[in-house]
Order: structure tokens, then sequence, then C-alpha cells
């Protein structure tokens, strides 16, 4: 897939079932003044390995009016571990502080062109794309992170400063598209091509 979303373009609309039982739409956040939409899974190392970096960034940057909105595309029939009740499961145990979408049809992640898990969208008060791309350097080793592009760009925007990097390439699994066998893959099931 070609296709991403660029820097001032508009939030895409979406509306999905969420973990927490309630049906969400991009209008249930008009009153957060910066959203983080991030493609997400239950499974990818990628995600694993750097979910309680981005919890420690959702929960800092929460006192400023930024609210992280997580949205799981994989197909569960490619990939059953990222079914809607492992998302179920999963944020149960872990108890993530943002929501947790299922976009079934995969419509959302075409119209963001997400690209891998984790792919993180930062809008600001107008729904307007500011940053796109990789939370972290090293994703799956967290330990070994030396950057964190996404706490950069969040903090650069809020003290009033230009982004000096609005742009980077996400880190992480493919998106596992409906009608794609992923059977042959590794555990971890992810490529980085």
């Amino acid at each position: 897939m070609g296709f991403t979303l660029s820097i001032g373009d508009k939030a895409p609309n979406f509306t999905h079932a969420a973990t927490d039982g309630h049906i969400y739409s991009l209008k249930d956040f008009n009153d957060v003044k910066i959203l983080v939409i991030f493609f997400t899974c239950n499974h990818c190392p990628y995600v694993t390995g750097s979910d309680e970096m981005t919890r420690k960034t959702a929960l800092h940057f929460e006192k400023y009016g930024v609210k992280f909105v997580a949205i799981n595309s994989n197909s569960k029939n490619t990939y059953a571990e990222d079914s809607f009740e492992r998302m179920v499961e999963r944020i149960q145990k872990e108890k993530f502080p943002w929501v947790y979408l299922y976009d079934y049809s995969q419509r959302t992640a075409l119209a963001y062109g997400a690209l891998r898990t984790p792919h993180f969208f930062v809008f600001d008060e107008n729904r307007k794309l500011i940053y796109t791309g990789r939370g972290v350097d090293n994703p799956k080793e967290i330990n070994q992170m030396k950057v964190n592009d996404l706490w950069n760009a969040l903090e650069q925007y809020i003290s009033g400063r230009t982004i000096s990097t609005p742009v980077t390439n996400p880190i992480g699994c493919n998106i596992k598209w409906e009608g794609k066998d992923a059977k042959w893959m590794p555990p971890e099931a992810c490529d980085l091509i």
C-alpha cells in the first residue's frame, strides 16, 4: 500500500465498536484538544514491546488535553489472535488508558493509510494531521530506544514550537489484511519490508 495521510490532511471519520461495549465515531472526541489515533493489535512484538512507553506517553500528556484512541484493523481470519474477543481480554488485563476500537471492515486502516502496527497519527484541535509515523525508534526492544518521536512531537506542539520531524516511518508488523494467508509466517507475524 502506498497511500497514507499527509501532514495537514483532515482525520477521516470512523464508527467502530470498542472493547468497553460502546460505539465511537470521530465526533465523540470533539472536545479533545489533541487526538492521537494509533493502529495497533494484540500480538505484534513491536506493539507489545512498546505498549508501556505508549501508556507512559498517553498518561503524561493527558493533562495537556491529549487523548489516545487505539484501533485494531487486523483480520481475525488472517490472524486469530487479533479477534475482538482477544481485544477485550487484552484491555481488561492491561488496563490501557485508551479506548480500543475494532475496525472489522478494515476501511479505517485504508482511509488513514495505516502501514504498520503500531502506526501513530496525531491531529490538532481542527483534526488536521500534525505528526505521523513511529512512536519510538526501537519499539521491539524499548530498553534500546534512543528517540521517542511521538513524545517529542507532542511536547514541541504543546509548547508552541514547530514539530522538528513531523513524518517518520512506522516500525512494526504489517496490517493483516482480510484474505491474506498469514499461516506460513513465524509466531511474531512481522516483516519489515
